[in-house]
This record gives C-alpha cells, structure tokens and sequence, in this order.
C-alpha cells in the first residue's frame, strides 16, 4: 500500500503549478517513502490544467483530477482524500505559500502516534489588517467553540490518518474543522510550527465573504459535535427557555384571576394587569415557540435515527479491535 498520498487542490495557480511541482519532486523523494500526488484541479480557468498535465508527464507519481466547474476547496479535498491510496494524507496548497519542506516535521508526528497534525504559520507573511487579524479571532473562536485549541486552523498543511479521513464527511467550508471532527471521532490532534513564504504569482481566493461562510459553518460543526446524535437537547432546552417564562407569566395571571375571586386581589389590579396586552398575548407566544422547538427536536430525532438506521451507519468509530489468541 502507498504510505503517502499528497492531496493539493488548485484554482487558478497557472504560474505556480511548475514551481509546485519542482518543489514536490525535490522533497518528496527524499522522504524514502512510497508516494503518490495528487493534483485536483477546481474548475480553473486560466490555463492550469493543462499545465498540470505538462508537469505530470514528468512524473509518474502525479495524478491529475479535473472538476468540471468550481466547487471550492472543501470538495476538492473531499475527492483528494476520496481518491487517495496512501496511510497518510497531506494536505497543503499549491500557491507555494505552504513549504512542501516542512512535510517532514508533520510526518514526525504522524510517527510519534497522532492521527492529525496541523501546520501553525507562526511568522505569516500575509497582511494584518484584512487577513492576520481575521485569521486570529476566529481560530480563537473556532477554538473555543470546538474545544480544539489550535493556533491556525486554516493552515492547509495537514497530515491525516487515512482512517481519519475516510470517516469524515465535507461539505460547505468544513474541510477546516477537519481537526475538530476528528476529535470528536476520538482522533489525537498535534500541532508544529510551520514556514510560511509570501504570495509570488497570482491572487488569494479569500475574502470577506469566505469568512462569513466559515463562521456559518461553525454553527453547523459545534452542532454536530455536540448534539448530532441527540439534537433534542438542544431543541428542547431552546423550548424550555421560551416555555418556563410563558408558563410563569399564565400563572401568573390564573393566580391573579383566583385571587379576585377570593377577594385577595382588587378588581382594580386585574384591570391594569388586563390593559397590559403583553401579558395576555405573550405567554402564549411563548408557549407556541416552546412547542414549536420541541416538535423540530423530535422531528431532528427520527431523521437522526432514519440516517444512522438506513445506512446501518453506528454512532461510533472503532479504533481497534484486538482478537482473542487461537
């Protein structure tokens, strides 16, 4: 079996791909480990592909992969580590901006036991302002979130445990919380300090907008870890913070009702509590939201058990198993 598959998804790196790849074929070799690369080309436009194809027919360990329009980052690694053979997989970008040299510091990790590595651009080279600063609060936030500290989670340069990744379903702009997922599946997480070279050709493909879609994503990654087996906890306690206070302001007002008739309460303090549409109005609404939760978390839960069962997919991930001696 290949012991190493190299997965770099690329998009519009025309001028980059023959630096690229003199730069694999420098490294890798030395590595004294089978190899395979894997080039997945992401709907360019600018002439990539067939430059990829050129690099390729200098190499017999380059397998080139072609979409037929743009899907974004996250489905080109999704069909890297899909078509990948190796034990390990490396992710890194093909802007040159990741150093195909530091593959052997992710790999002395992979050695010591961990099943994912994260590359830290500890002295990045990009701007602070519109890239640095945004970067720094949201890996504190996708940290904190997750509870999966890394520094730099969307450093590309990853190394993965082929069982890792065969158990981790991509979508949107996942391919990031990959650590985090992996985490929650039991997997051990390390991260080393990694060099970070300055854009030389062409431009970055992030923004603004792929910030908002990250964070977005984020929603979706702190629900799986956390309630994707059971979603009606967090449904139901949604439903208990809006359906406590309705119940307590009817109550309220029943026990006020009451208390006219027993002539505790003046007619007068009904009155008021009567010209006070929201108190009438409100616990209702409030009860209807908590209703309305609880009946998504119950929905949420037959889909659960309609996914898990259809599929006869476990909601675990066996590490090992160790067979009784014959």
């Amino acid at each position: 079996m290949t012991e190493l598959s190299i997965v770099i998804p690329i998009y519009n790196e025309v001028e980059n791909i023959p630096l690229l790849c003199e730069r694999l074929n420098e490294v890798l070799p030395k590595l004294g480990r089978s190899y395979e690369v894997l080039l997945i080309d992401d709907g360019s436009t600018d002439g990539s592909w067939e430059k990829l194809v050129e690099c390729g027919r200098r190499s017999r360990c380059f397998r080139m992969i072609r979409f037929r329009r743009n899907f974004g980052q996250t489905a080109a690694m999704s069909a890297g580590f899909a078509e990948s053979k190796g034990k390990v997989v490396i992710t890194l970008d093909a802007d040159l901006q990741n150093d195909p040299a530091d593959i052997p510091k992710l790999l002395a990790s992979i050695d010591k036991g961990f099943d994912v590595v994260s590359g830290w651009r500890k002295d990045r080279k990009d701007a602070f302002l519109n890239r640095r600063l945004p970067s720094q609060i949201a890996n504190s936030l996708i940290s904190n979130i997750t509870g999966v500290a890394l520094h730099d989670y969307g450093c590309t340069l990853k190394a993965y445990r082929r069982e890792i990744v065969q158990n981790i379903n991509l979508y949107g702009e996942m391919h990031r919380f990959i650590p985090a997922l992996a985490s929650w599946v039991g997997g051990s997480i390390d991260e080393v300090p990694v060099s970070h070279q300055p854009r030389k050709f062409g431009n970055s493909k992030y923004g603004i907008s792929r910030t908002i879609r990250v964070l977005l994503d984020l929603l979706t990654v702190k629900f799986l870890l956390r309630y994707s087996t059971h979603p009606i906890q967090i449904f139901g306690k949604l439903g208990l913070i809006f359906g406590l206070p309705g119940m307590a302001m009817l109550v309220t007002f029943l026990f006020a009702h009451i208390g006219y008739n027993l002539g505790i309460v003046s007619l007068h303090e009904i009155v008021e509590i009567a010209k006070r549409p929201a108190w009438i109005i409100t616990p209702f609404m409030l009860i209807l939201f908590c209703m309305q939760f609880i009946s998504m978390g119950l929905l949420a839960e037959i889909q659960i058990r309609t996914y898990h069962e259809s599929q006869s997919k476990p909601i675990y991930v066996i590490k090992d198993i160790v067979e009784p001696a014959v």
